[in-house]
């Protein structure tokens, strides 16, 4: 018989909001407003916000020195659920912290609970988001979210089977494929996770036969769907115009199907836009592995040789540090595939 700890949340989470720390709030603006086109709502002269949708917060920026992603927020349907994941963390000795009422609110959400997660990125989860009854002032048509959360998040690591192990134990998250890519001579494998009908709401990529981290943040990218091609097309125009680094030209992935490009945010990482990715279906998906990243497309942009050499020289660093993979919740791992 299954306890309130280990009954599976698969198909009852998806991702919801993103935290970020940054300095950089000008800069911010202009990219998710100006040039994503993304809602943006200034709070005060520390915090602000973006929507995509009817929810009142997507991404939340604080003030600060970190330039990187610093929590990720689940939506968690029900309860009941929420409850599940609460025994999971208890039971495995992690500590964990009721979100405040002010947290709360600049999340837009009720019921919050923050616990650790890998490379130090606190993984949030809530019931019941909070609708804003302003209309949305987007440059874009619209995005992508309701059952399938709001797109995925992509890290890089020294430890795939450890993290791998992290979003199962957590989320019953489920391998949908995997990628083999050789990027400047490098041979990657990258592990595509599911917790919902999303193909994809969190990927993992790592070195392979290396353990190291050719990433400075720890995030590789983020992702969100916009609503039509043109958006995309329409996006990718106004990052360029407004002078924008763009790190991937527009492209289709090989798993996915997604067609995207990748732009360089302000605070370093890249930010995938894309459009109409594949759903998965349950009764019929099998895992696969895929040979390169992109049918077509995704040319690096204006990448010089200096640019791989401190790719090579972050991986050699990365050495020197113990990457934080949340031990507790991470099992043995899961073994390669």
């Amino acid at each position: 018989m299954n306890t309130p700890g280990n009954a599976s949340v698969f198909g009852a989470v998806h991702l919801g909001y993103i935290v970020i720390e940054t300095n950089r709030f000008t800069d911010w603006r202009r990219f998710g407003a100006d040039a994503i086109g993304m809602h943006h709502d200034a709070l005060d002269a520390d915090l602000m916000r973006f929507r995509l949708d009817d929810q009142e917060c997507r991404f939340l920026l604080r003030r600060g020195p970190a330039e990187d992603v610093v929590a990720t927020g689940w939506h968690v349907d029900d309860h009941a659920a929420f409850e599940r994941i609460e025994a999971r963390i208890h039971a495995h000795g992690v500590p964990m912290a009721h979100g405040t009422p002010d947290e709360a609110a600049l999340r837009g959400v009720e019921r919050l609970l923050c616990f650790p997660g890998p490379k130090g990125i606190t993984q949030e989860i809530y019931t019941t988001p909070l609708k804003s009854a302003e209309p949305l002032r987007m440059r874009a048509s619209g995005f992508v979210t309701g059952d399938s959360g709001m797109g995925h998040v992509a890290i890089t690591t020294a430890q795939p089977a450890q993290l791998r192990g992290y979003f199962s134990t957590v989320f019953d998250a489920r391998l949908t494929d995997c990628i083999d890519e050789t990027i400047n001579g490098v041979k990657l494998k990258i592990r595509f996770l599911r917790v919902n009908e999303r193909h994809h709401s969190i990927a993992v990529a790592a070195v392979r036969g290396l353990p190291v981290d050719p990433v400075r943040t720890r995030v590789q990218h983020l992702n969100i769907q916009a609503a039509t091609l043109d958006d995309v097309a329409q996006s990718y125009q106004r990052v360029c115009e407004l002078g924008f680094d763009m790190a991937l030209s527009i492209g289709q992935h090989t798993n996915d199907k997604e067609l995207s490009y990748y732009a360089r945010t302000p605070s370093g990482f890249e930010w995938e836009v894309g459009w109409n990715p594949v759903v998965v279906d349950e009764t019929t998906w099998e895992p696969s592995t895929h040979q390169g990243i992109s049918v077509w497309g995704h040319t690096p942009v204006g990448r010089t040789v200096v640019d791989t050499l401190d790719q090579f020289r972050l991986a050699a660093r990365s050495l020197a540090r113990r990457e934080d993979t949340v031990p507790a919740l991470s099992g043995t791992g899961i073994p390669d595939s």
